[in-house]
């Protein structure tokens, strides 16, 4: 089966894509192009996967930037052709040719950054952690300082949880609205106590309130579309032992 590619016209001429779980060399409920080397997948698998995604963005894969996430505001500025993982950040920025800017995601915001007349770009992983805490803004703050201008940068959210299959606690709630009381507007009342959590919409607040040029979410929901995308929430609700990761990415 081949690649699955997700795109925007706010990110093009730039190499970009956000790939759906179709076209890997992955089985089980790994089934497909698992990127995670965090999963309990093989490892050789997933370089293999890893492999396919790098020749759809037609750099070798020594050149796809990925970090070790952990939910943080942490930003690493690429300044070689690669970042081999090992370091502990949220995004990347760069602004070297042919270097190709890596997230991996399962319900979290996978967000990816261009400024294509500067020719500088970044990618964010932004779960709600992140985006409350100001994950988005500081990528573009790391843009900025490399010579992207504000208003010239676009950013595009990928494939995340939605509203709808986002269910959190009165207490993610209080988290949110003590922050910014208008953030009460992200969620819908649920049964009983519980609420449901427009994760992208927050997202696109930020990155809005942050006066960029554009933004936008591809509409897809990782939870409700097993065939295409890898879901944390739903590996959990189905007893699943593990789960796979989603990979998106962009190059100059």
């Amino acid at each position: 089966m081949t690649l699955e590619i997700l795109t925007s016209e706010l990110l093009t001429p730039l190499r970009h894509g956000f790939f759906t779980r179709r076209g890997g060399a992955s089985s089980g409920v790994f089934e497909g192009l698992n990127c995670g080397y965090g999963s309990s997948d093989q490892y050789e698998i997933v370089s293999i996967n890893r492999s396919r995604v790098a020749q759809a963005m037609q750099v070798a894969p020594t050149e796809l930037s990925t970090v070790h996430q952990t939910h943080s505001t942490d930003v690493v500025t690429v300044t070689e052709t690669s970042c081999d993982g090992s370091t502990t950040a949220d995004a990347m920025v760069t602004a070297i040719p042919g270097c190709a800017l890596a997230v991996l995601t399962a319900d979290c915001q996978p967000v990816l950054f261009a400024d294509a007349d500067a020719q500088i770009i970044g990618a964010a992983h932004a779960g709600w952690k992140g985006a409350l805490n100001g994950i988005l803004e500081a990528t573009v703050d790391a843009m900025e300082q490399l010579g992207a201008r504000r208003d010239g940068i676009n950013a595009v959210i990928g494939p995340s949880i939605s509203l709808e299959a986002y269910e959190v606690g009165p207490e993610f709630r209080t988290k949110f609205v003590e922050d910014d009381p208008s953030s009460v507007e992200f969620f819908a009342e649920g049964a009983d106590d519980r609420f449901h959590f427009d994760l992208t919409g927050f997202g696109l607040m930020r990155l809005e309130n942050a006066g960029i040029a554009a933004t936008a979410w591809t509409g897809h929901c990782t939870y409700s579309d097993p065939d295409r995308f890898y879901s944390y929430r739903r590996s959990l609700h189905l007893h699943e032992a593990d789960y796979g990761r989603l990979i998106s990415a962009i190059c100059l």
